[in-house]
């Protein structure tokens, strides 16, 4: 039995969005969550698919593991959430942190959702709050609050690893921008820091990696080489320093390619928008809203 402190992990590359889906697990034959799942989307045609889940689910059943959580560490705004199609497949809770309401009440706006879409984070099972903690089988896990990108990131910390969403990324990438509505710089910088107070070795597992030229998309890093070499917030760095840069890159940055779809179908956990008279599902387009 693999000792409690040291779970196993199986991190899934999707290329098109840079996407890293990993699923956390005691051990074979045992409990597991799945972390930041993907649905293909193709912008072109409207077009989607279940390919990224099914090669998440295939290593699942492959090592005969019970998924009790589907885990989103915010809602994403560069992918669509498969989290429903998944916990049809296993019959696992979709969980996030309940701030997603803040976010929820912010784009009900943009979008002009209908009248009934809730804004109080009940599409999903289940609300982490700060501090929280829940089992995977034998492992026990934690749920940090860790604002800065969004109002609503979450960290999950199990044993030696922690699942960062995309609060960080690999070191010579940085941090993630802090533009999005209700996102805060000041805040990106405290949660980091909160992170990088855990023990050295602790594993830092990523929802995202956009390697440079001649490097392979990485899944995990350490608090010690984030300390030591990440571009935007190593050791050394005050807060003044970083929110400055962190401000003037993201005053250069477009909007994700997927924004738009991704966030009116990740505030409903991962449902598309209710269905129109003709049986057919609509994505909202803001014109000139953002």
């Amino acid at each position: 039995m693999t000792p409690a402190h040291t779970p196993q992990v199986h991190s899934h590359f999707d290329a098109v969005t840079c996407t890293w889906t990993h699923v956390v697990y005691d051990e074979d034959g045992g409990h597991a969550a799945i972390v930041d799942p993907v649905r293909d989307y193709d912008p072109k045609s409207g077009r989607t698919r279940h390919t990224q889940s099914d090669a998440v689910l295939a290593f699942v059943r492959a090592h005969h593991l019970t998924v009790d959580w589907i885990l989103e560490t915010h809602a994403h705004a560069d992918h669509l959430s498969d989290a429903p199609y998944l916990k049809e497949a296993t019959g696992a809770r979709i969980a996030i942190g309940r701030h997603i309401d803040r976010v929820q009440h912010v784009f009900k706006g943009l979008f002009h959702l209908e009248p009934g879409f809730a804004t109080d984070g009940s599409q999903f099972d289940h609300l982490f709050a700060d501090g929280d903690t829940f089992q995977i089988g034998r492992l026990t896990a934690q749920a940090w609050h860790v604002p800065g990108h969004t109002p609503a990131d979450m960290a999950f910390v199990i044993g030696d690893a922690a699942f960062v969403g995309d609060t960080l990324f690999m070191p010579d990438v940085g941090t993630a921008r802090c533009d999005f509505p209700g996102g805060d710089a000041h805040e990106l910088y405290r949660s980091v820091r909160r992170l990088l107070a855990m023990p050295e070795e602790t594993r830092l597992f990523l929802c995202h990696d956009y390697p440079p030229e001649g490097r392979e998309p990485a899944a995990v890093t350490t608090v010690a080489a984030q300390k030591a070499a990440n571009i935007h917030v190593h050791d050394g760095i005050s807060e003044a320093d970083f929110v400055a840069r962190r401000q003037a890159r993201d005053a250069t940055l477009e909007m994700p390619v997927l924004i738009l779809p991704s966030v009116q179908v990740n505030i409903r956990a991962g449902q598309l928008p209710p269905a129109e008279a003709n049986g057919r599902h609509y994505l909202k387009i803001p014109v000139d809203a953002l």
